[in-house]
């Protein structure tokens, strides 16, 4: 089955790398409790720090888009980022619901 959401921000990926411009996907890939999005959702983020899509909600999505723009500047090509209730840093960035959520980003070319 297709999702047109995915389809959507795939396109906009495609956009923005025709322009020149790095482009991160970060994708959930495991949730625990409660969780505003499900495994396999995907939010793209370019070098300008514009972002399509969703991982998350409020500050995480916040953060996503942060440690994309210093995977781009660091010159990686992956990483793994995951926030969790017991991190000191949940309730900064409104995991306080007490879930927990892993996400992989990767520059895509």
């Amino acid at each position: 089955m297709k999702n047109s959401f995915d389809e959507k921000i795939l396109d906009e990926a495609k956009d923005w790398l025709s322009s020149n411009q790095k482009v991160v996907l970060a994708t959930v890939i495991q949730t625990w409790g409660s969780s505003p999005r499900q495994v396999g959702s995907r939010m793209i983020v370019n070098d300008k720090g514009d972002f399509s899509g969703s991982v998350s909600g409020g500050c995480v999505e916040t953060a996503v888009v942060r440690e994309c723009l210093g995977l781009i500047k660091e010159k990686q090509l992956f990483k793994k980022i995951e926030f969790r209730v017991s991190n000191e840093s949940a309730w900064e960035v409104g995991l306080a619901c007490g879930g927990e959520i892993a996400i992989f980003l990767e520059q895509i070319d």
